[in-house]
């Protein structure tokens, strides 16, 4: 499994009274907005369907209709979403009664999902860590 996450040095936006700038802001500093291309689809898919409605399953098609892009479109900025390990897949069934892969924040809570991201983050820091530690001793060794 792949976890992607930018990590930068960064102020807590406690200062931050609107939502929306506080939102776009953190989105920026974890990587899933990028400088230099446009923002609104990956930030209207995070902000007004997970942020805004965090226990609700979203279907792909339903995300894509909604805001008048394709499929790929949205399958892109949720493979982010997804790489952070912020959004979870869920089971749910369509109009037709046809079960269909949903998805939906980690948990219903941007807090309890961002826990899960920290969790990771402690785990790939250790393994840098320990590689760190093998690539002195290799060092060492070959000093020898």
């Amino acid at each position: 499994m792949v976890f992607d996450l930018r990590v930068v040095s960064n102020t807590p936006l406690t200062g931050e009274k609107n939502l929306e700038v506080a939102t776009k802001t953190f989105l920026y500093q974890i990587g899933y907005l990028s400088k230099g291309s446009d923002p609104e689809i990956p930030y209207k898919i995070f902000y007004d369907f997970f942020l805004k409605h965090p226990t609700k399953s979203w279907m792909v098609e339903e995300i894509a209709h909604k805001l008048q892009v394709s499929k790929p479109t949205v399958y892109r900025h949720l493979n982010k979403l997804k790489g952070m390990d912020i959004l979870e897949d869920v089971q749910v069934e369509d109009a037709s009664g046809q079960s269909k892969k949903a998805y939906r924040l980690r948990y219903g809570n941007l807090e309890k999902a961002w826990s899960f991201v920290e969790a990771h983050l402690k785990v790939a820091i250790e393994n840098y860590g320990k590689t760190v530690e093998h690539i002195q001793r290799l060092v060492e060794e070959e000093k020898r």
